[in-house]
């Protein structure tokens, strides 16, 4: 059950309802995360702000939606997984490669190398090594790229944290976790 309430868009008034209105716009749907977030109309604004300059950026959206994957996975957020697995298929992922997604690579070498550096953002708290970073530029990554591969893995961390703690109920097609072996 939820722990923090959604805001429901169609009683919903003020910038949260300009917020809102705009994702069902843009998505032809309002994710019930982004509806948690409309609690408080300034977070809400600021990470549509943020997601948007991170589209506008270089990585591709395939890249994205791996990240997104493999992070949901790593940080045990079924809402994220179950969300980005929808919006990877829609993206052209193959269930084969969300699934090495999930086990924090790819079936494509230079999108394996920008998966295994955002895990390793995450799990050393940002502390990457020399060779980490040397890992992701040897496949093909510049530095913006690099910048923008952190980016979403802050914005990956920001959504994971927001459906865990919120419990929020997932509105998407259901994924489960991976249990750790």
């Amino acid at each position: 059950m939820a722990r923090i309430a959604i805001v429901n868009p169609a009683t919903a008034t003020g910038d949260a309802k300009t917020l809102l209105d705009a994702v069902q716009a843009k998505l032809g749907m309002t994710p019930n995360f982004l509806k948690v977030l409309a609690n408080s109309p300034a977070a809400l604004g600021s990470f549509l702000g943020l997601h948007g300059i991170a589209e506008a950026g270089s990585l591709d959206l395939q890249t994205r939606e791996r990240i997104a994957l493999a992070l949901a996975q790593q940080n045990s957020c079924e809402y994220c997984l179950s969300a980005h697995t929808a919006i990877g298929r829609k993206t052209g992922l193959t269930g084969d490669e969300m699934e090495a997604n999930r086990q924090g690579t790819s079936q494509d070498t230079k999108a394996a190398a920008a998966v295994a550096f955002a895990r390793a953002l995450v799990e050393h708290k940002g502390e990457v090594t020399n060779a980490e970073i040397d890992a992701v530029r040897n496949a093909g990554y510049g530095d913006a790229e690099i910048v923008e591969i952190i980016v979403h893995v802050g914005m990956n961390l920001l959504t994971n944290i927001l459906g865990k703690a919120s419990r929020v109920e997932i509105d998407f097609p259901k994924v489960a976790l991976k249990q750790a072996a």
